[in-house]
């Protein structure tokens, strides 16, 4: 029984496990920004922060709830100075898509995704400016296969008065 179960995943680890190498396009293909709006604050405030992502045709990215558990999530983690809080980040709604590889739907993102979240500066804040970093981790795919999850590095500048 067990080994029964394990052919049937060999395929699909095949298909999310394949070089990438013989594909033109890639994850290094998806473009990833940062911003943080506006990016000069007063303390005691809230601004807006967002990362986006340009997902070339031909190409999605995993979302953050993908419906296989074999497939990569996308996970955004802040890192704020400290003492400012970053709250939870808000994801695009998820594009169903049929692929190849694939018996059921996907859940990705295609295009254009922009990840949303708010970012608290305490009344009694010490610094004149600080750096929120984001880790951006995705996996991209094509129709055929899945790259392999990288993880990006976005780094955005706030500025406290």
């Amino acid at each position: 029984m067990q080994n029964s179960k394990l052919i049937r995943l060999l395929p699909l680890l095949f298909v999310l496990l394949f070089p990438a190498t013989l594909y033109a396009q890639s994850a290094s293909d998806v473009n990833v920004s940062g911003s943080i709006a506006p990016d000069k604050i007063k303390k005691g405030r809230v601004v807006r922060g967002t990362v986006v992502m340009e997902i070339p045709a031909g190409l999605h990215v995993q979302s953050n709830r993908p419906l296989d558990k074999y497939l990569i999530p996308t996970k955004l983690d802040l890192e704020t100075p400290s003492g400012m809080q970053a709250g939870p980040v808000s994801y695009p709604r998820a594009v169903m898509r049929n692929l190849k590889f694939s018996k059921g739907a996907v859940a990705v993102f295609e295009g254009h995704a922009t990840l949303r979240f708010n970012v608290t500066v305490p009344a009694n804040y010490n610094g004149g400016s600080g750096e929120i970093k984001g880790k951006l981790r995705f996996q991209a795919c094509n129709d055929e296969s899945c790259f392999p999850p990288v993880i990006r590095e976005v780094k955005m500048w706030l500025n406290v008065e």
